[in-house]
């Protein structure tokens, strides 16, 4: 098994999503994004209080062990203008962040690194940042439309551009443990799903010049692990283009003796991979896992069908601001 020590507590709070909902309960283990507001002495509810949500996915994962913590950033949302406005208002330290760990190379995830770097080190007197890339996760992108066109999705920042703004560029397909062996990048996740067919449509391109090829598996998206003591494997897929279930297979043949305690993020059944949502919820009951925070690209047909399959608890859907404690 790779490195992966276990950690005492866990906490994942959601800076990014497609969703705000403030006024739902929550479990326990959760905290809404109003909650933490007056937790920390909110008095007065109004606009210019609220977090934004917008078509993406980023969120801050602090890890303990013995007294001693580390954070790290999972993805930055579409543009920066959303993340800094909630890291603003959800008051988080950016001085605190180690590293920064990229899911896939799509703009909804990486969008808004660039200015983030900026504010990371305008904050941590201009230390560099580690950022965990895969290096085919740079390739200019497109998703083809019935009619054929190709819709060009916007370019993710390169790594000379990262380094240009404080990044050291950490450029790997294999799998990476970080922070005191707390955190595990994957590799390359397996395809053996029969049904998971990635995403239907997606093409990219070397360059400007060169003809689109099929790229519907993106095998440069990756996943977060981090595993709880006394719980097991917190698993964050951001997207899961590779299939949420080939996601959870992965963790389990990479971590055979862990149970997987919870599953967030992206789990990309919406648009043409609604048609596989029952398939996927009843493999995913195979697994057991006590919670699943579905999130950004999952989609309201998918989170309705998780609901009705597994029930409020086990179902703990993300939206901004909210967080999660194990």
């Amino acid at each position: 098994m790779p490195a992966l020590r276990a950690v005492d507590r866990l906490e994942i709070l959601i800076l990014v999503d497609n969703v705000t909902d403030m006024l739902s309960t929550v479990k326990p283990s959760s905290e809404s994004e109003l909650s933490s507001f007056f937790r920390r002495g909110m008095r007065l509810i109004g606009g210019h209080c609220l977090c934004c949500a917008a078509h993406g996915f980023a969120c801050l994962v602090t890890a303990w062990r013995n007294g001693k913590g580390h954070r790290v950033l999972f993805d930055t949302g579409p543009e920066p203008h959303v993340l800094l406005r909630n890291v603003e208002r959800l008051d988080v330290d950016l001085a605190t962040i180690e590293a920064i760990v990229l899911s896939h190379g799509h703009f909804d995830h990486m969008g808004g690194l660039v200015e983030t770097l900026d504010a990371i080190r305008a904050c941590n007197g201009g230390v560099d940042i580690p950022v965990y890339v895969h290096p085919g996760m740079f390739r200019t992108r497109a998703q083809q439309m019935p009619d054929g066109t190709m819709l060009v999705i916007e370019d993710v920042p390169d790594p000379a551009t990262m380094r240009a703004h404080g990044a050291e560029v950490i450029e790997t397909a294999r799998e990476v443990a970080l922070l005191d062996d707390m955190f595990h990048v994957s590799g390359e996740i397996a395809r053996v799903t029969p049904f998971e067919r990635g995403l239907p449509g997606h093409f990219a391109r070397a360059g400007a010049g060169d003809a689109w090829e099929p790229d519907p598996l993106l095998l440069d998206e990756r996943y977060l692990a981090i595993d709880v003591a006394g719980k097991g494997l917190v698993v964050l897929s951001a997207c899961s283009h590779a299939g949420i279930v080939n996601v959870l297979t992965d963790v389990r043949a990479t971590f055979p003796q862990a149970p997987i305690h919870a599953v967030a993020g992206g789990f990309h059944l919406s648009g043409a991979n609604e048609a596989i949502i029952p398939q996927t919820v009843e493999a995913m009951a195979a697994f057991d896992i006590p919670v699943i925070a579905a999130a950004h690209c999952t989609g309201w047909r998918a989170t309705t069908a998780l609901a009705m399959r597994f029930g409020e608890s086990v179902l703990d859907p993300c939206a901004v601001g909210k967080t999660y404690r194990f």
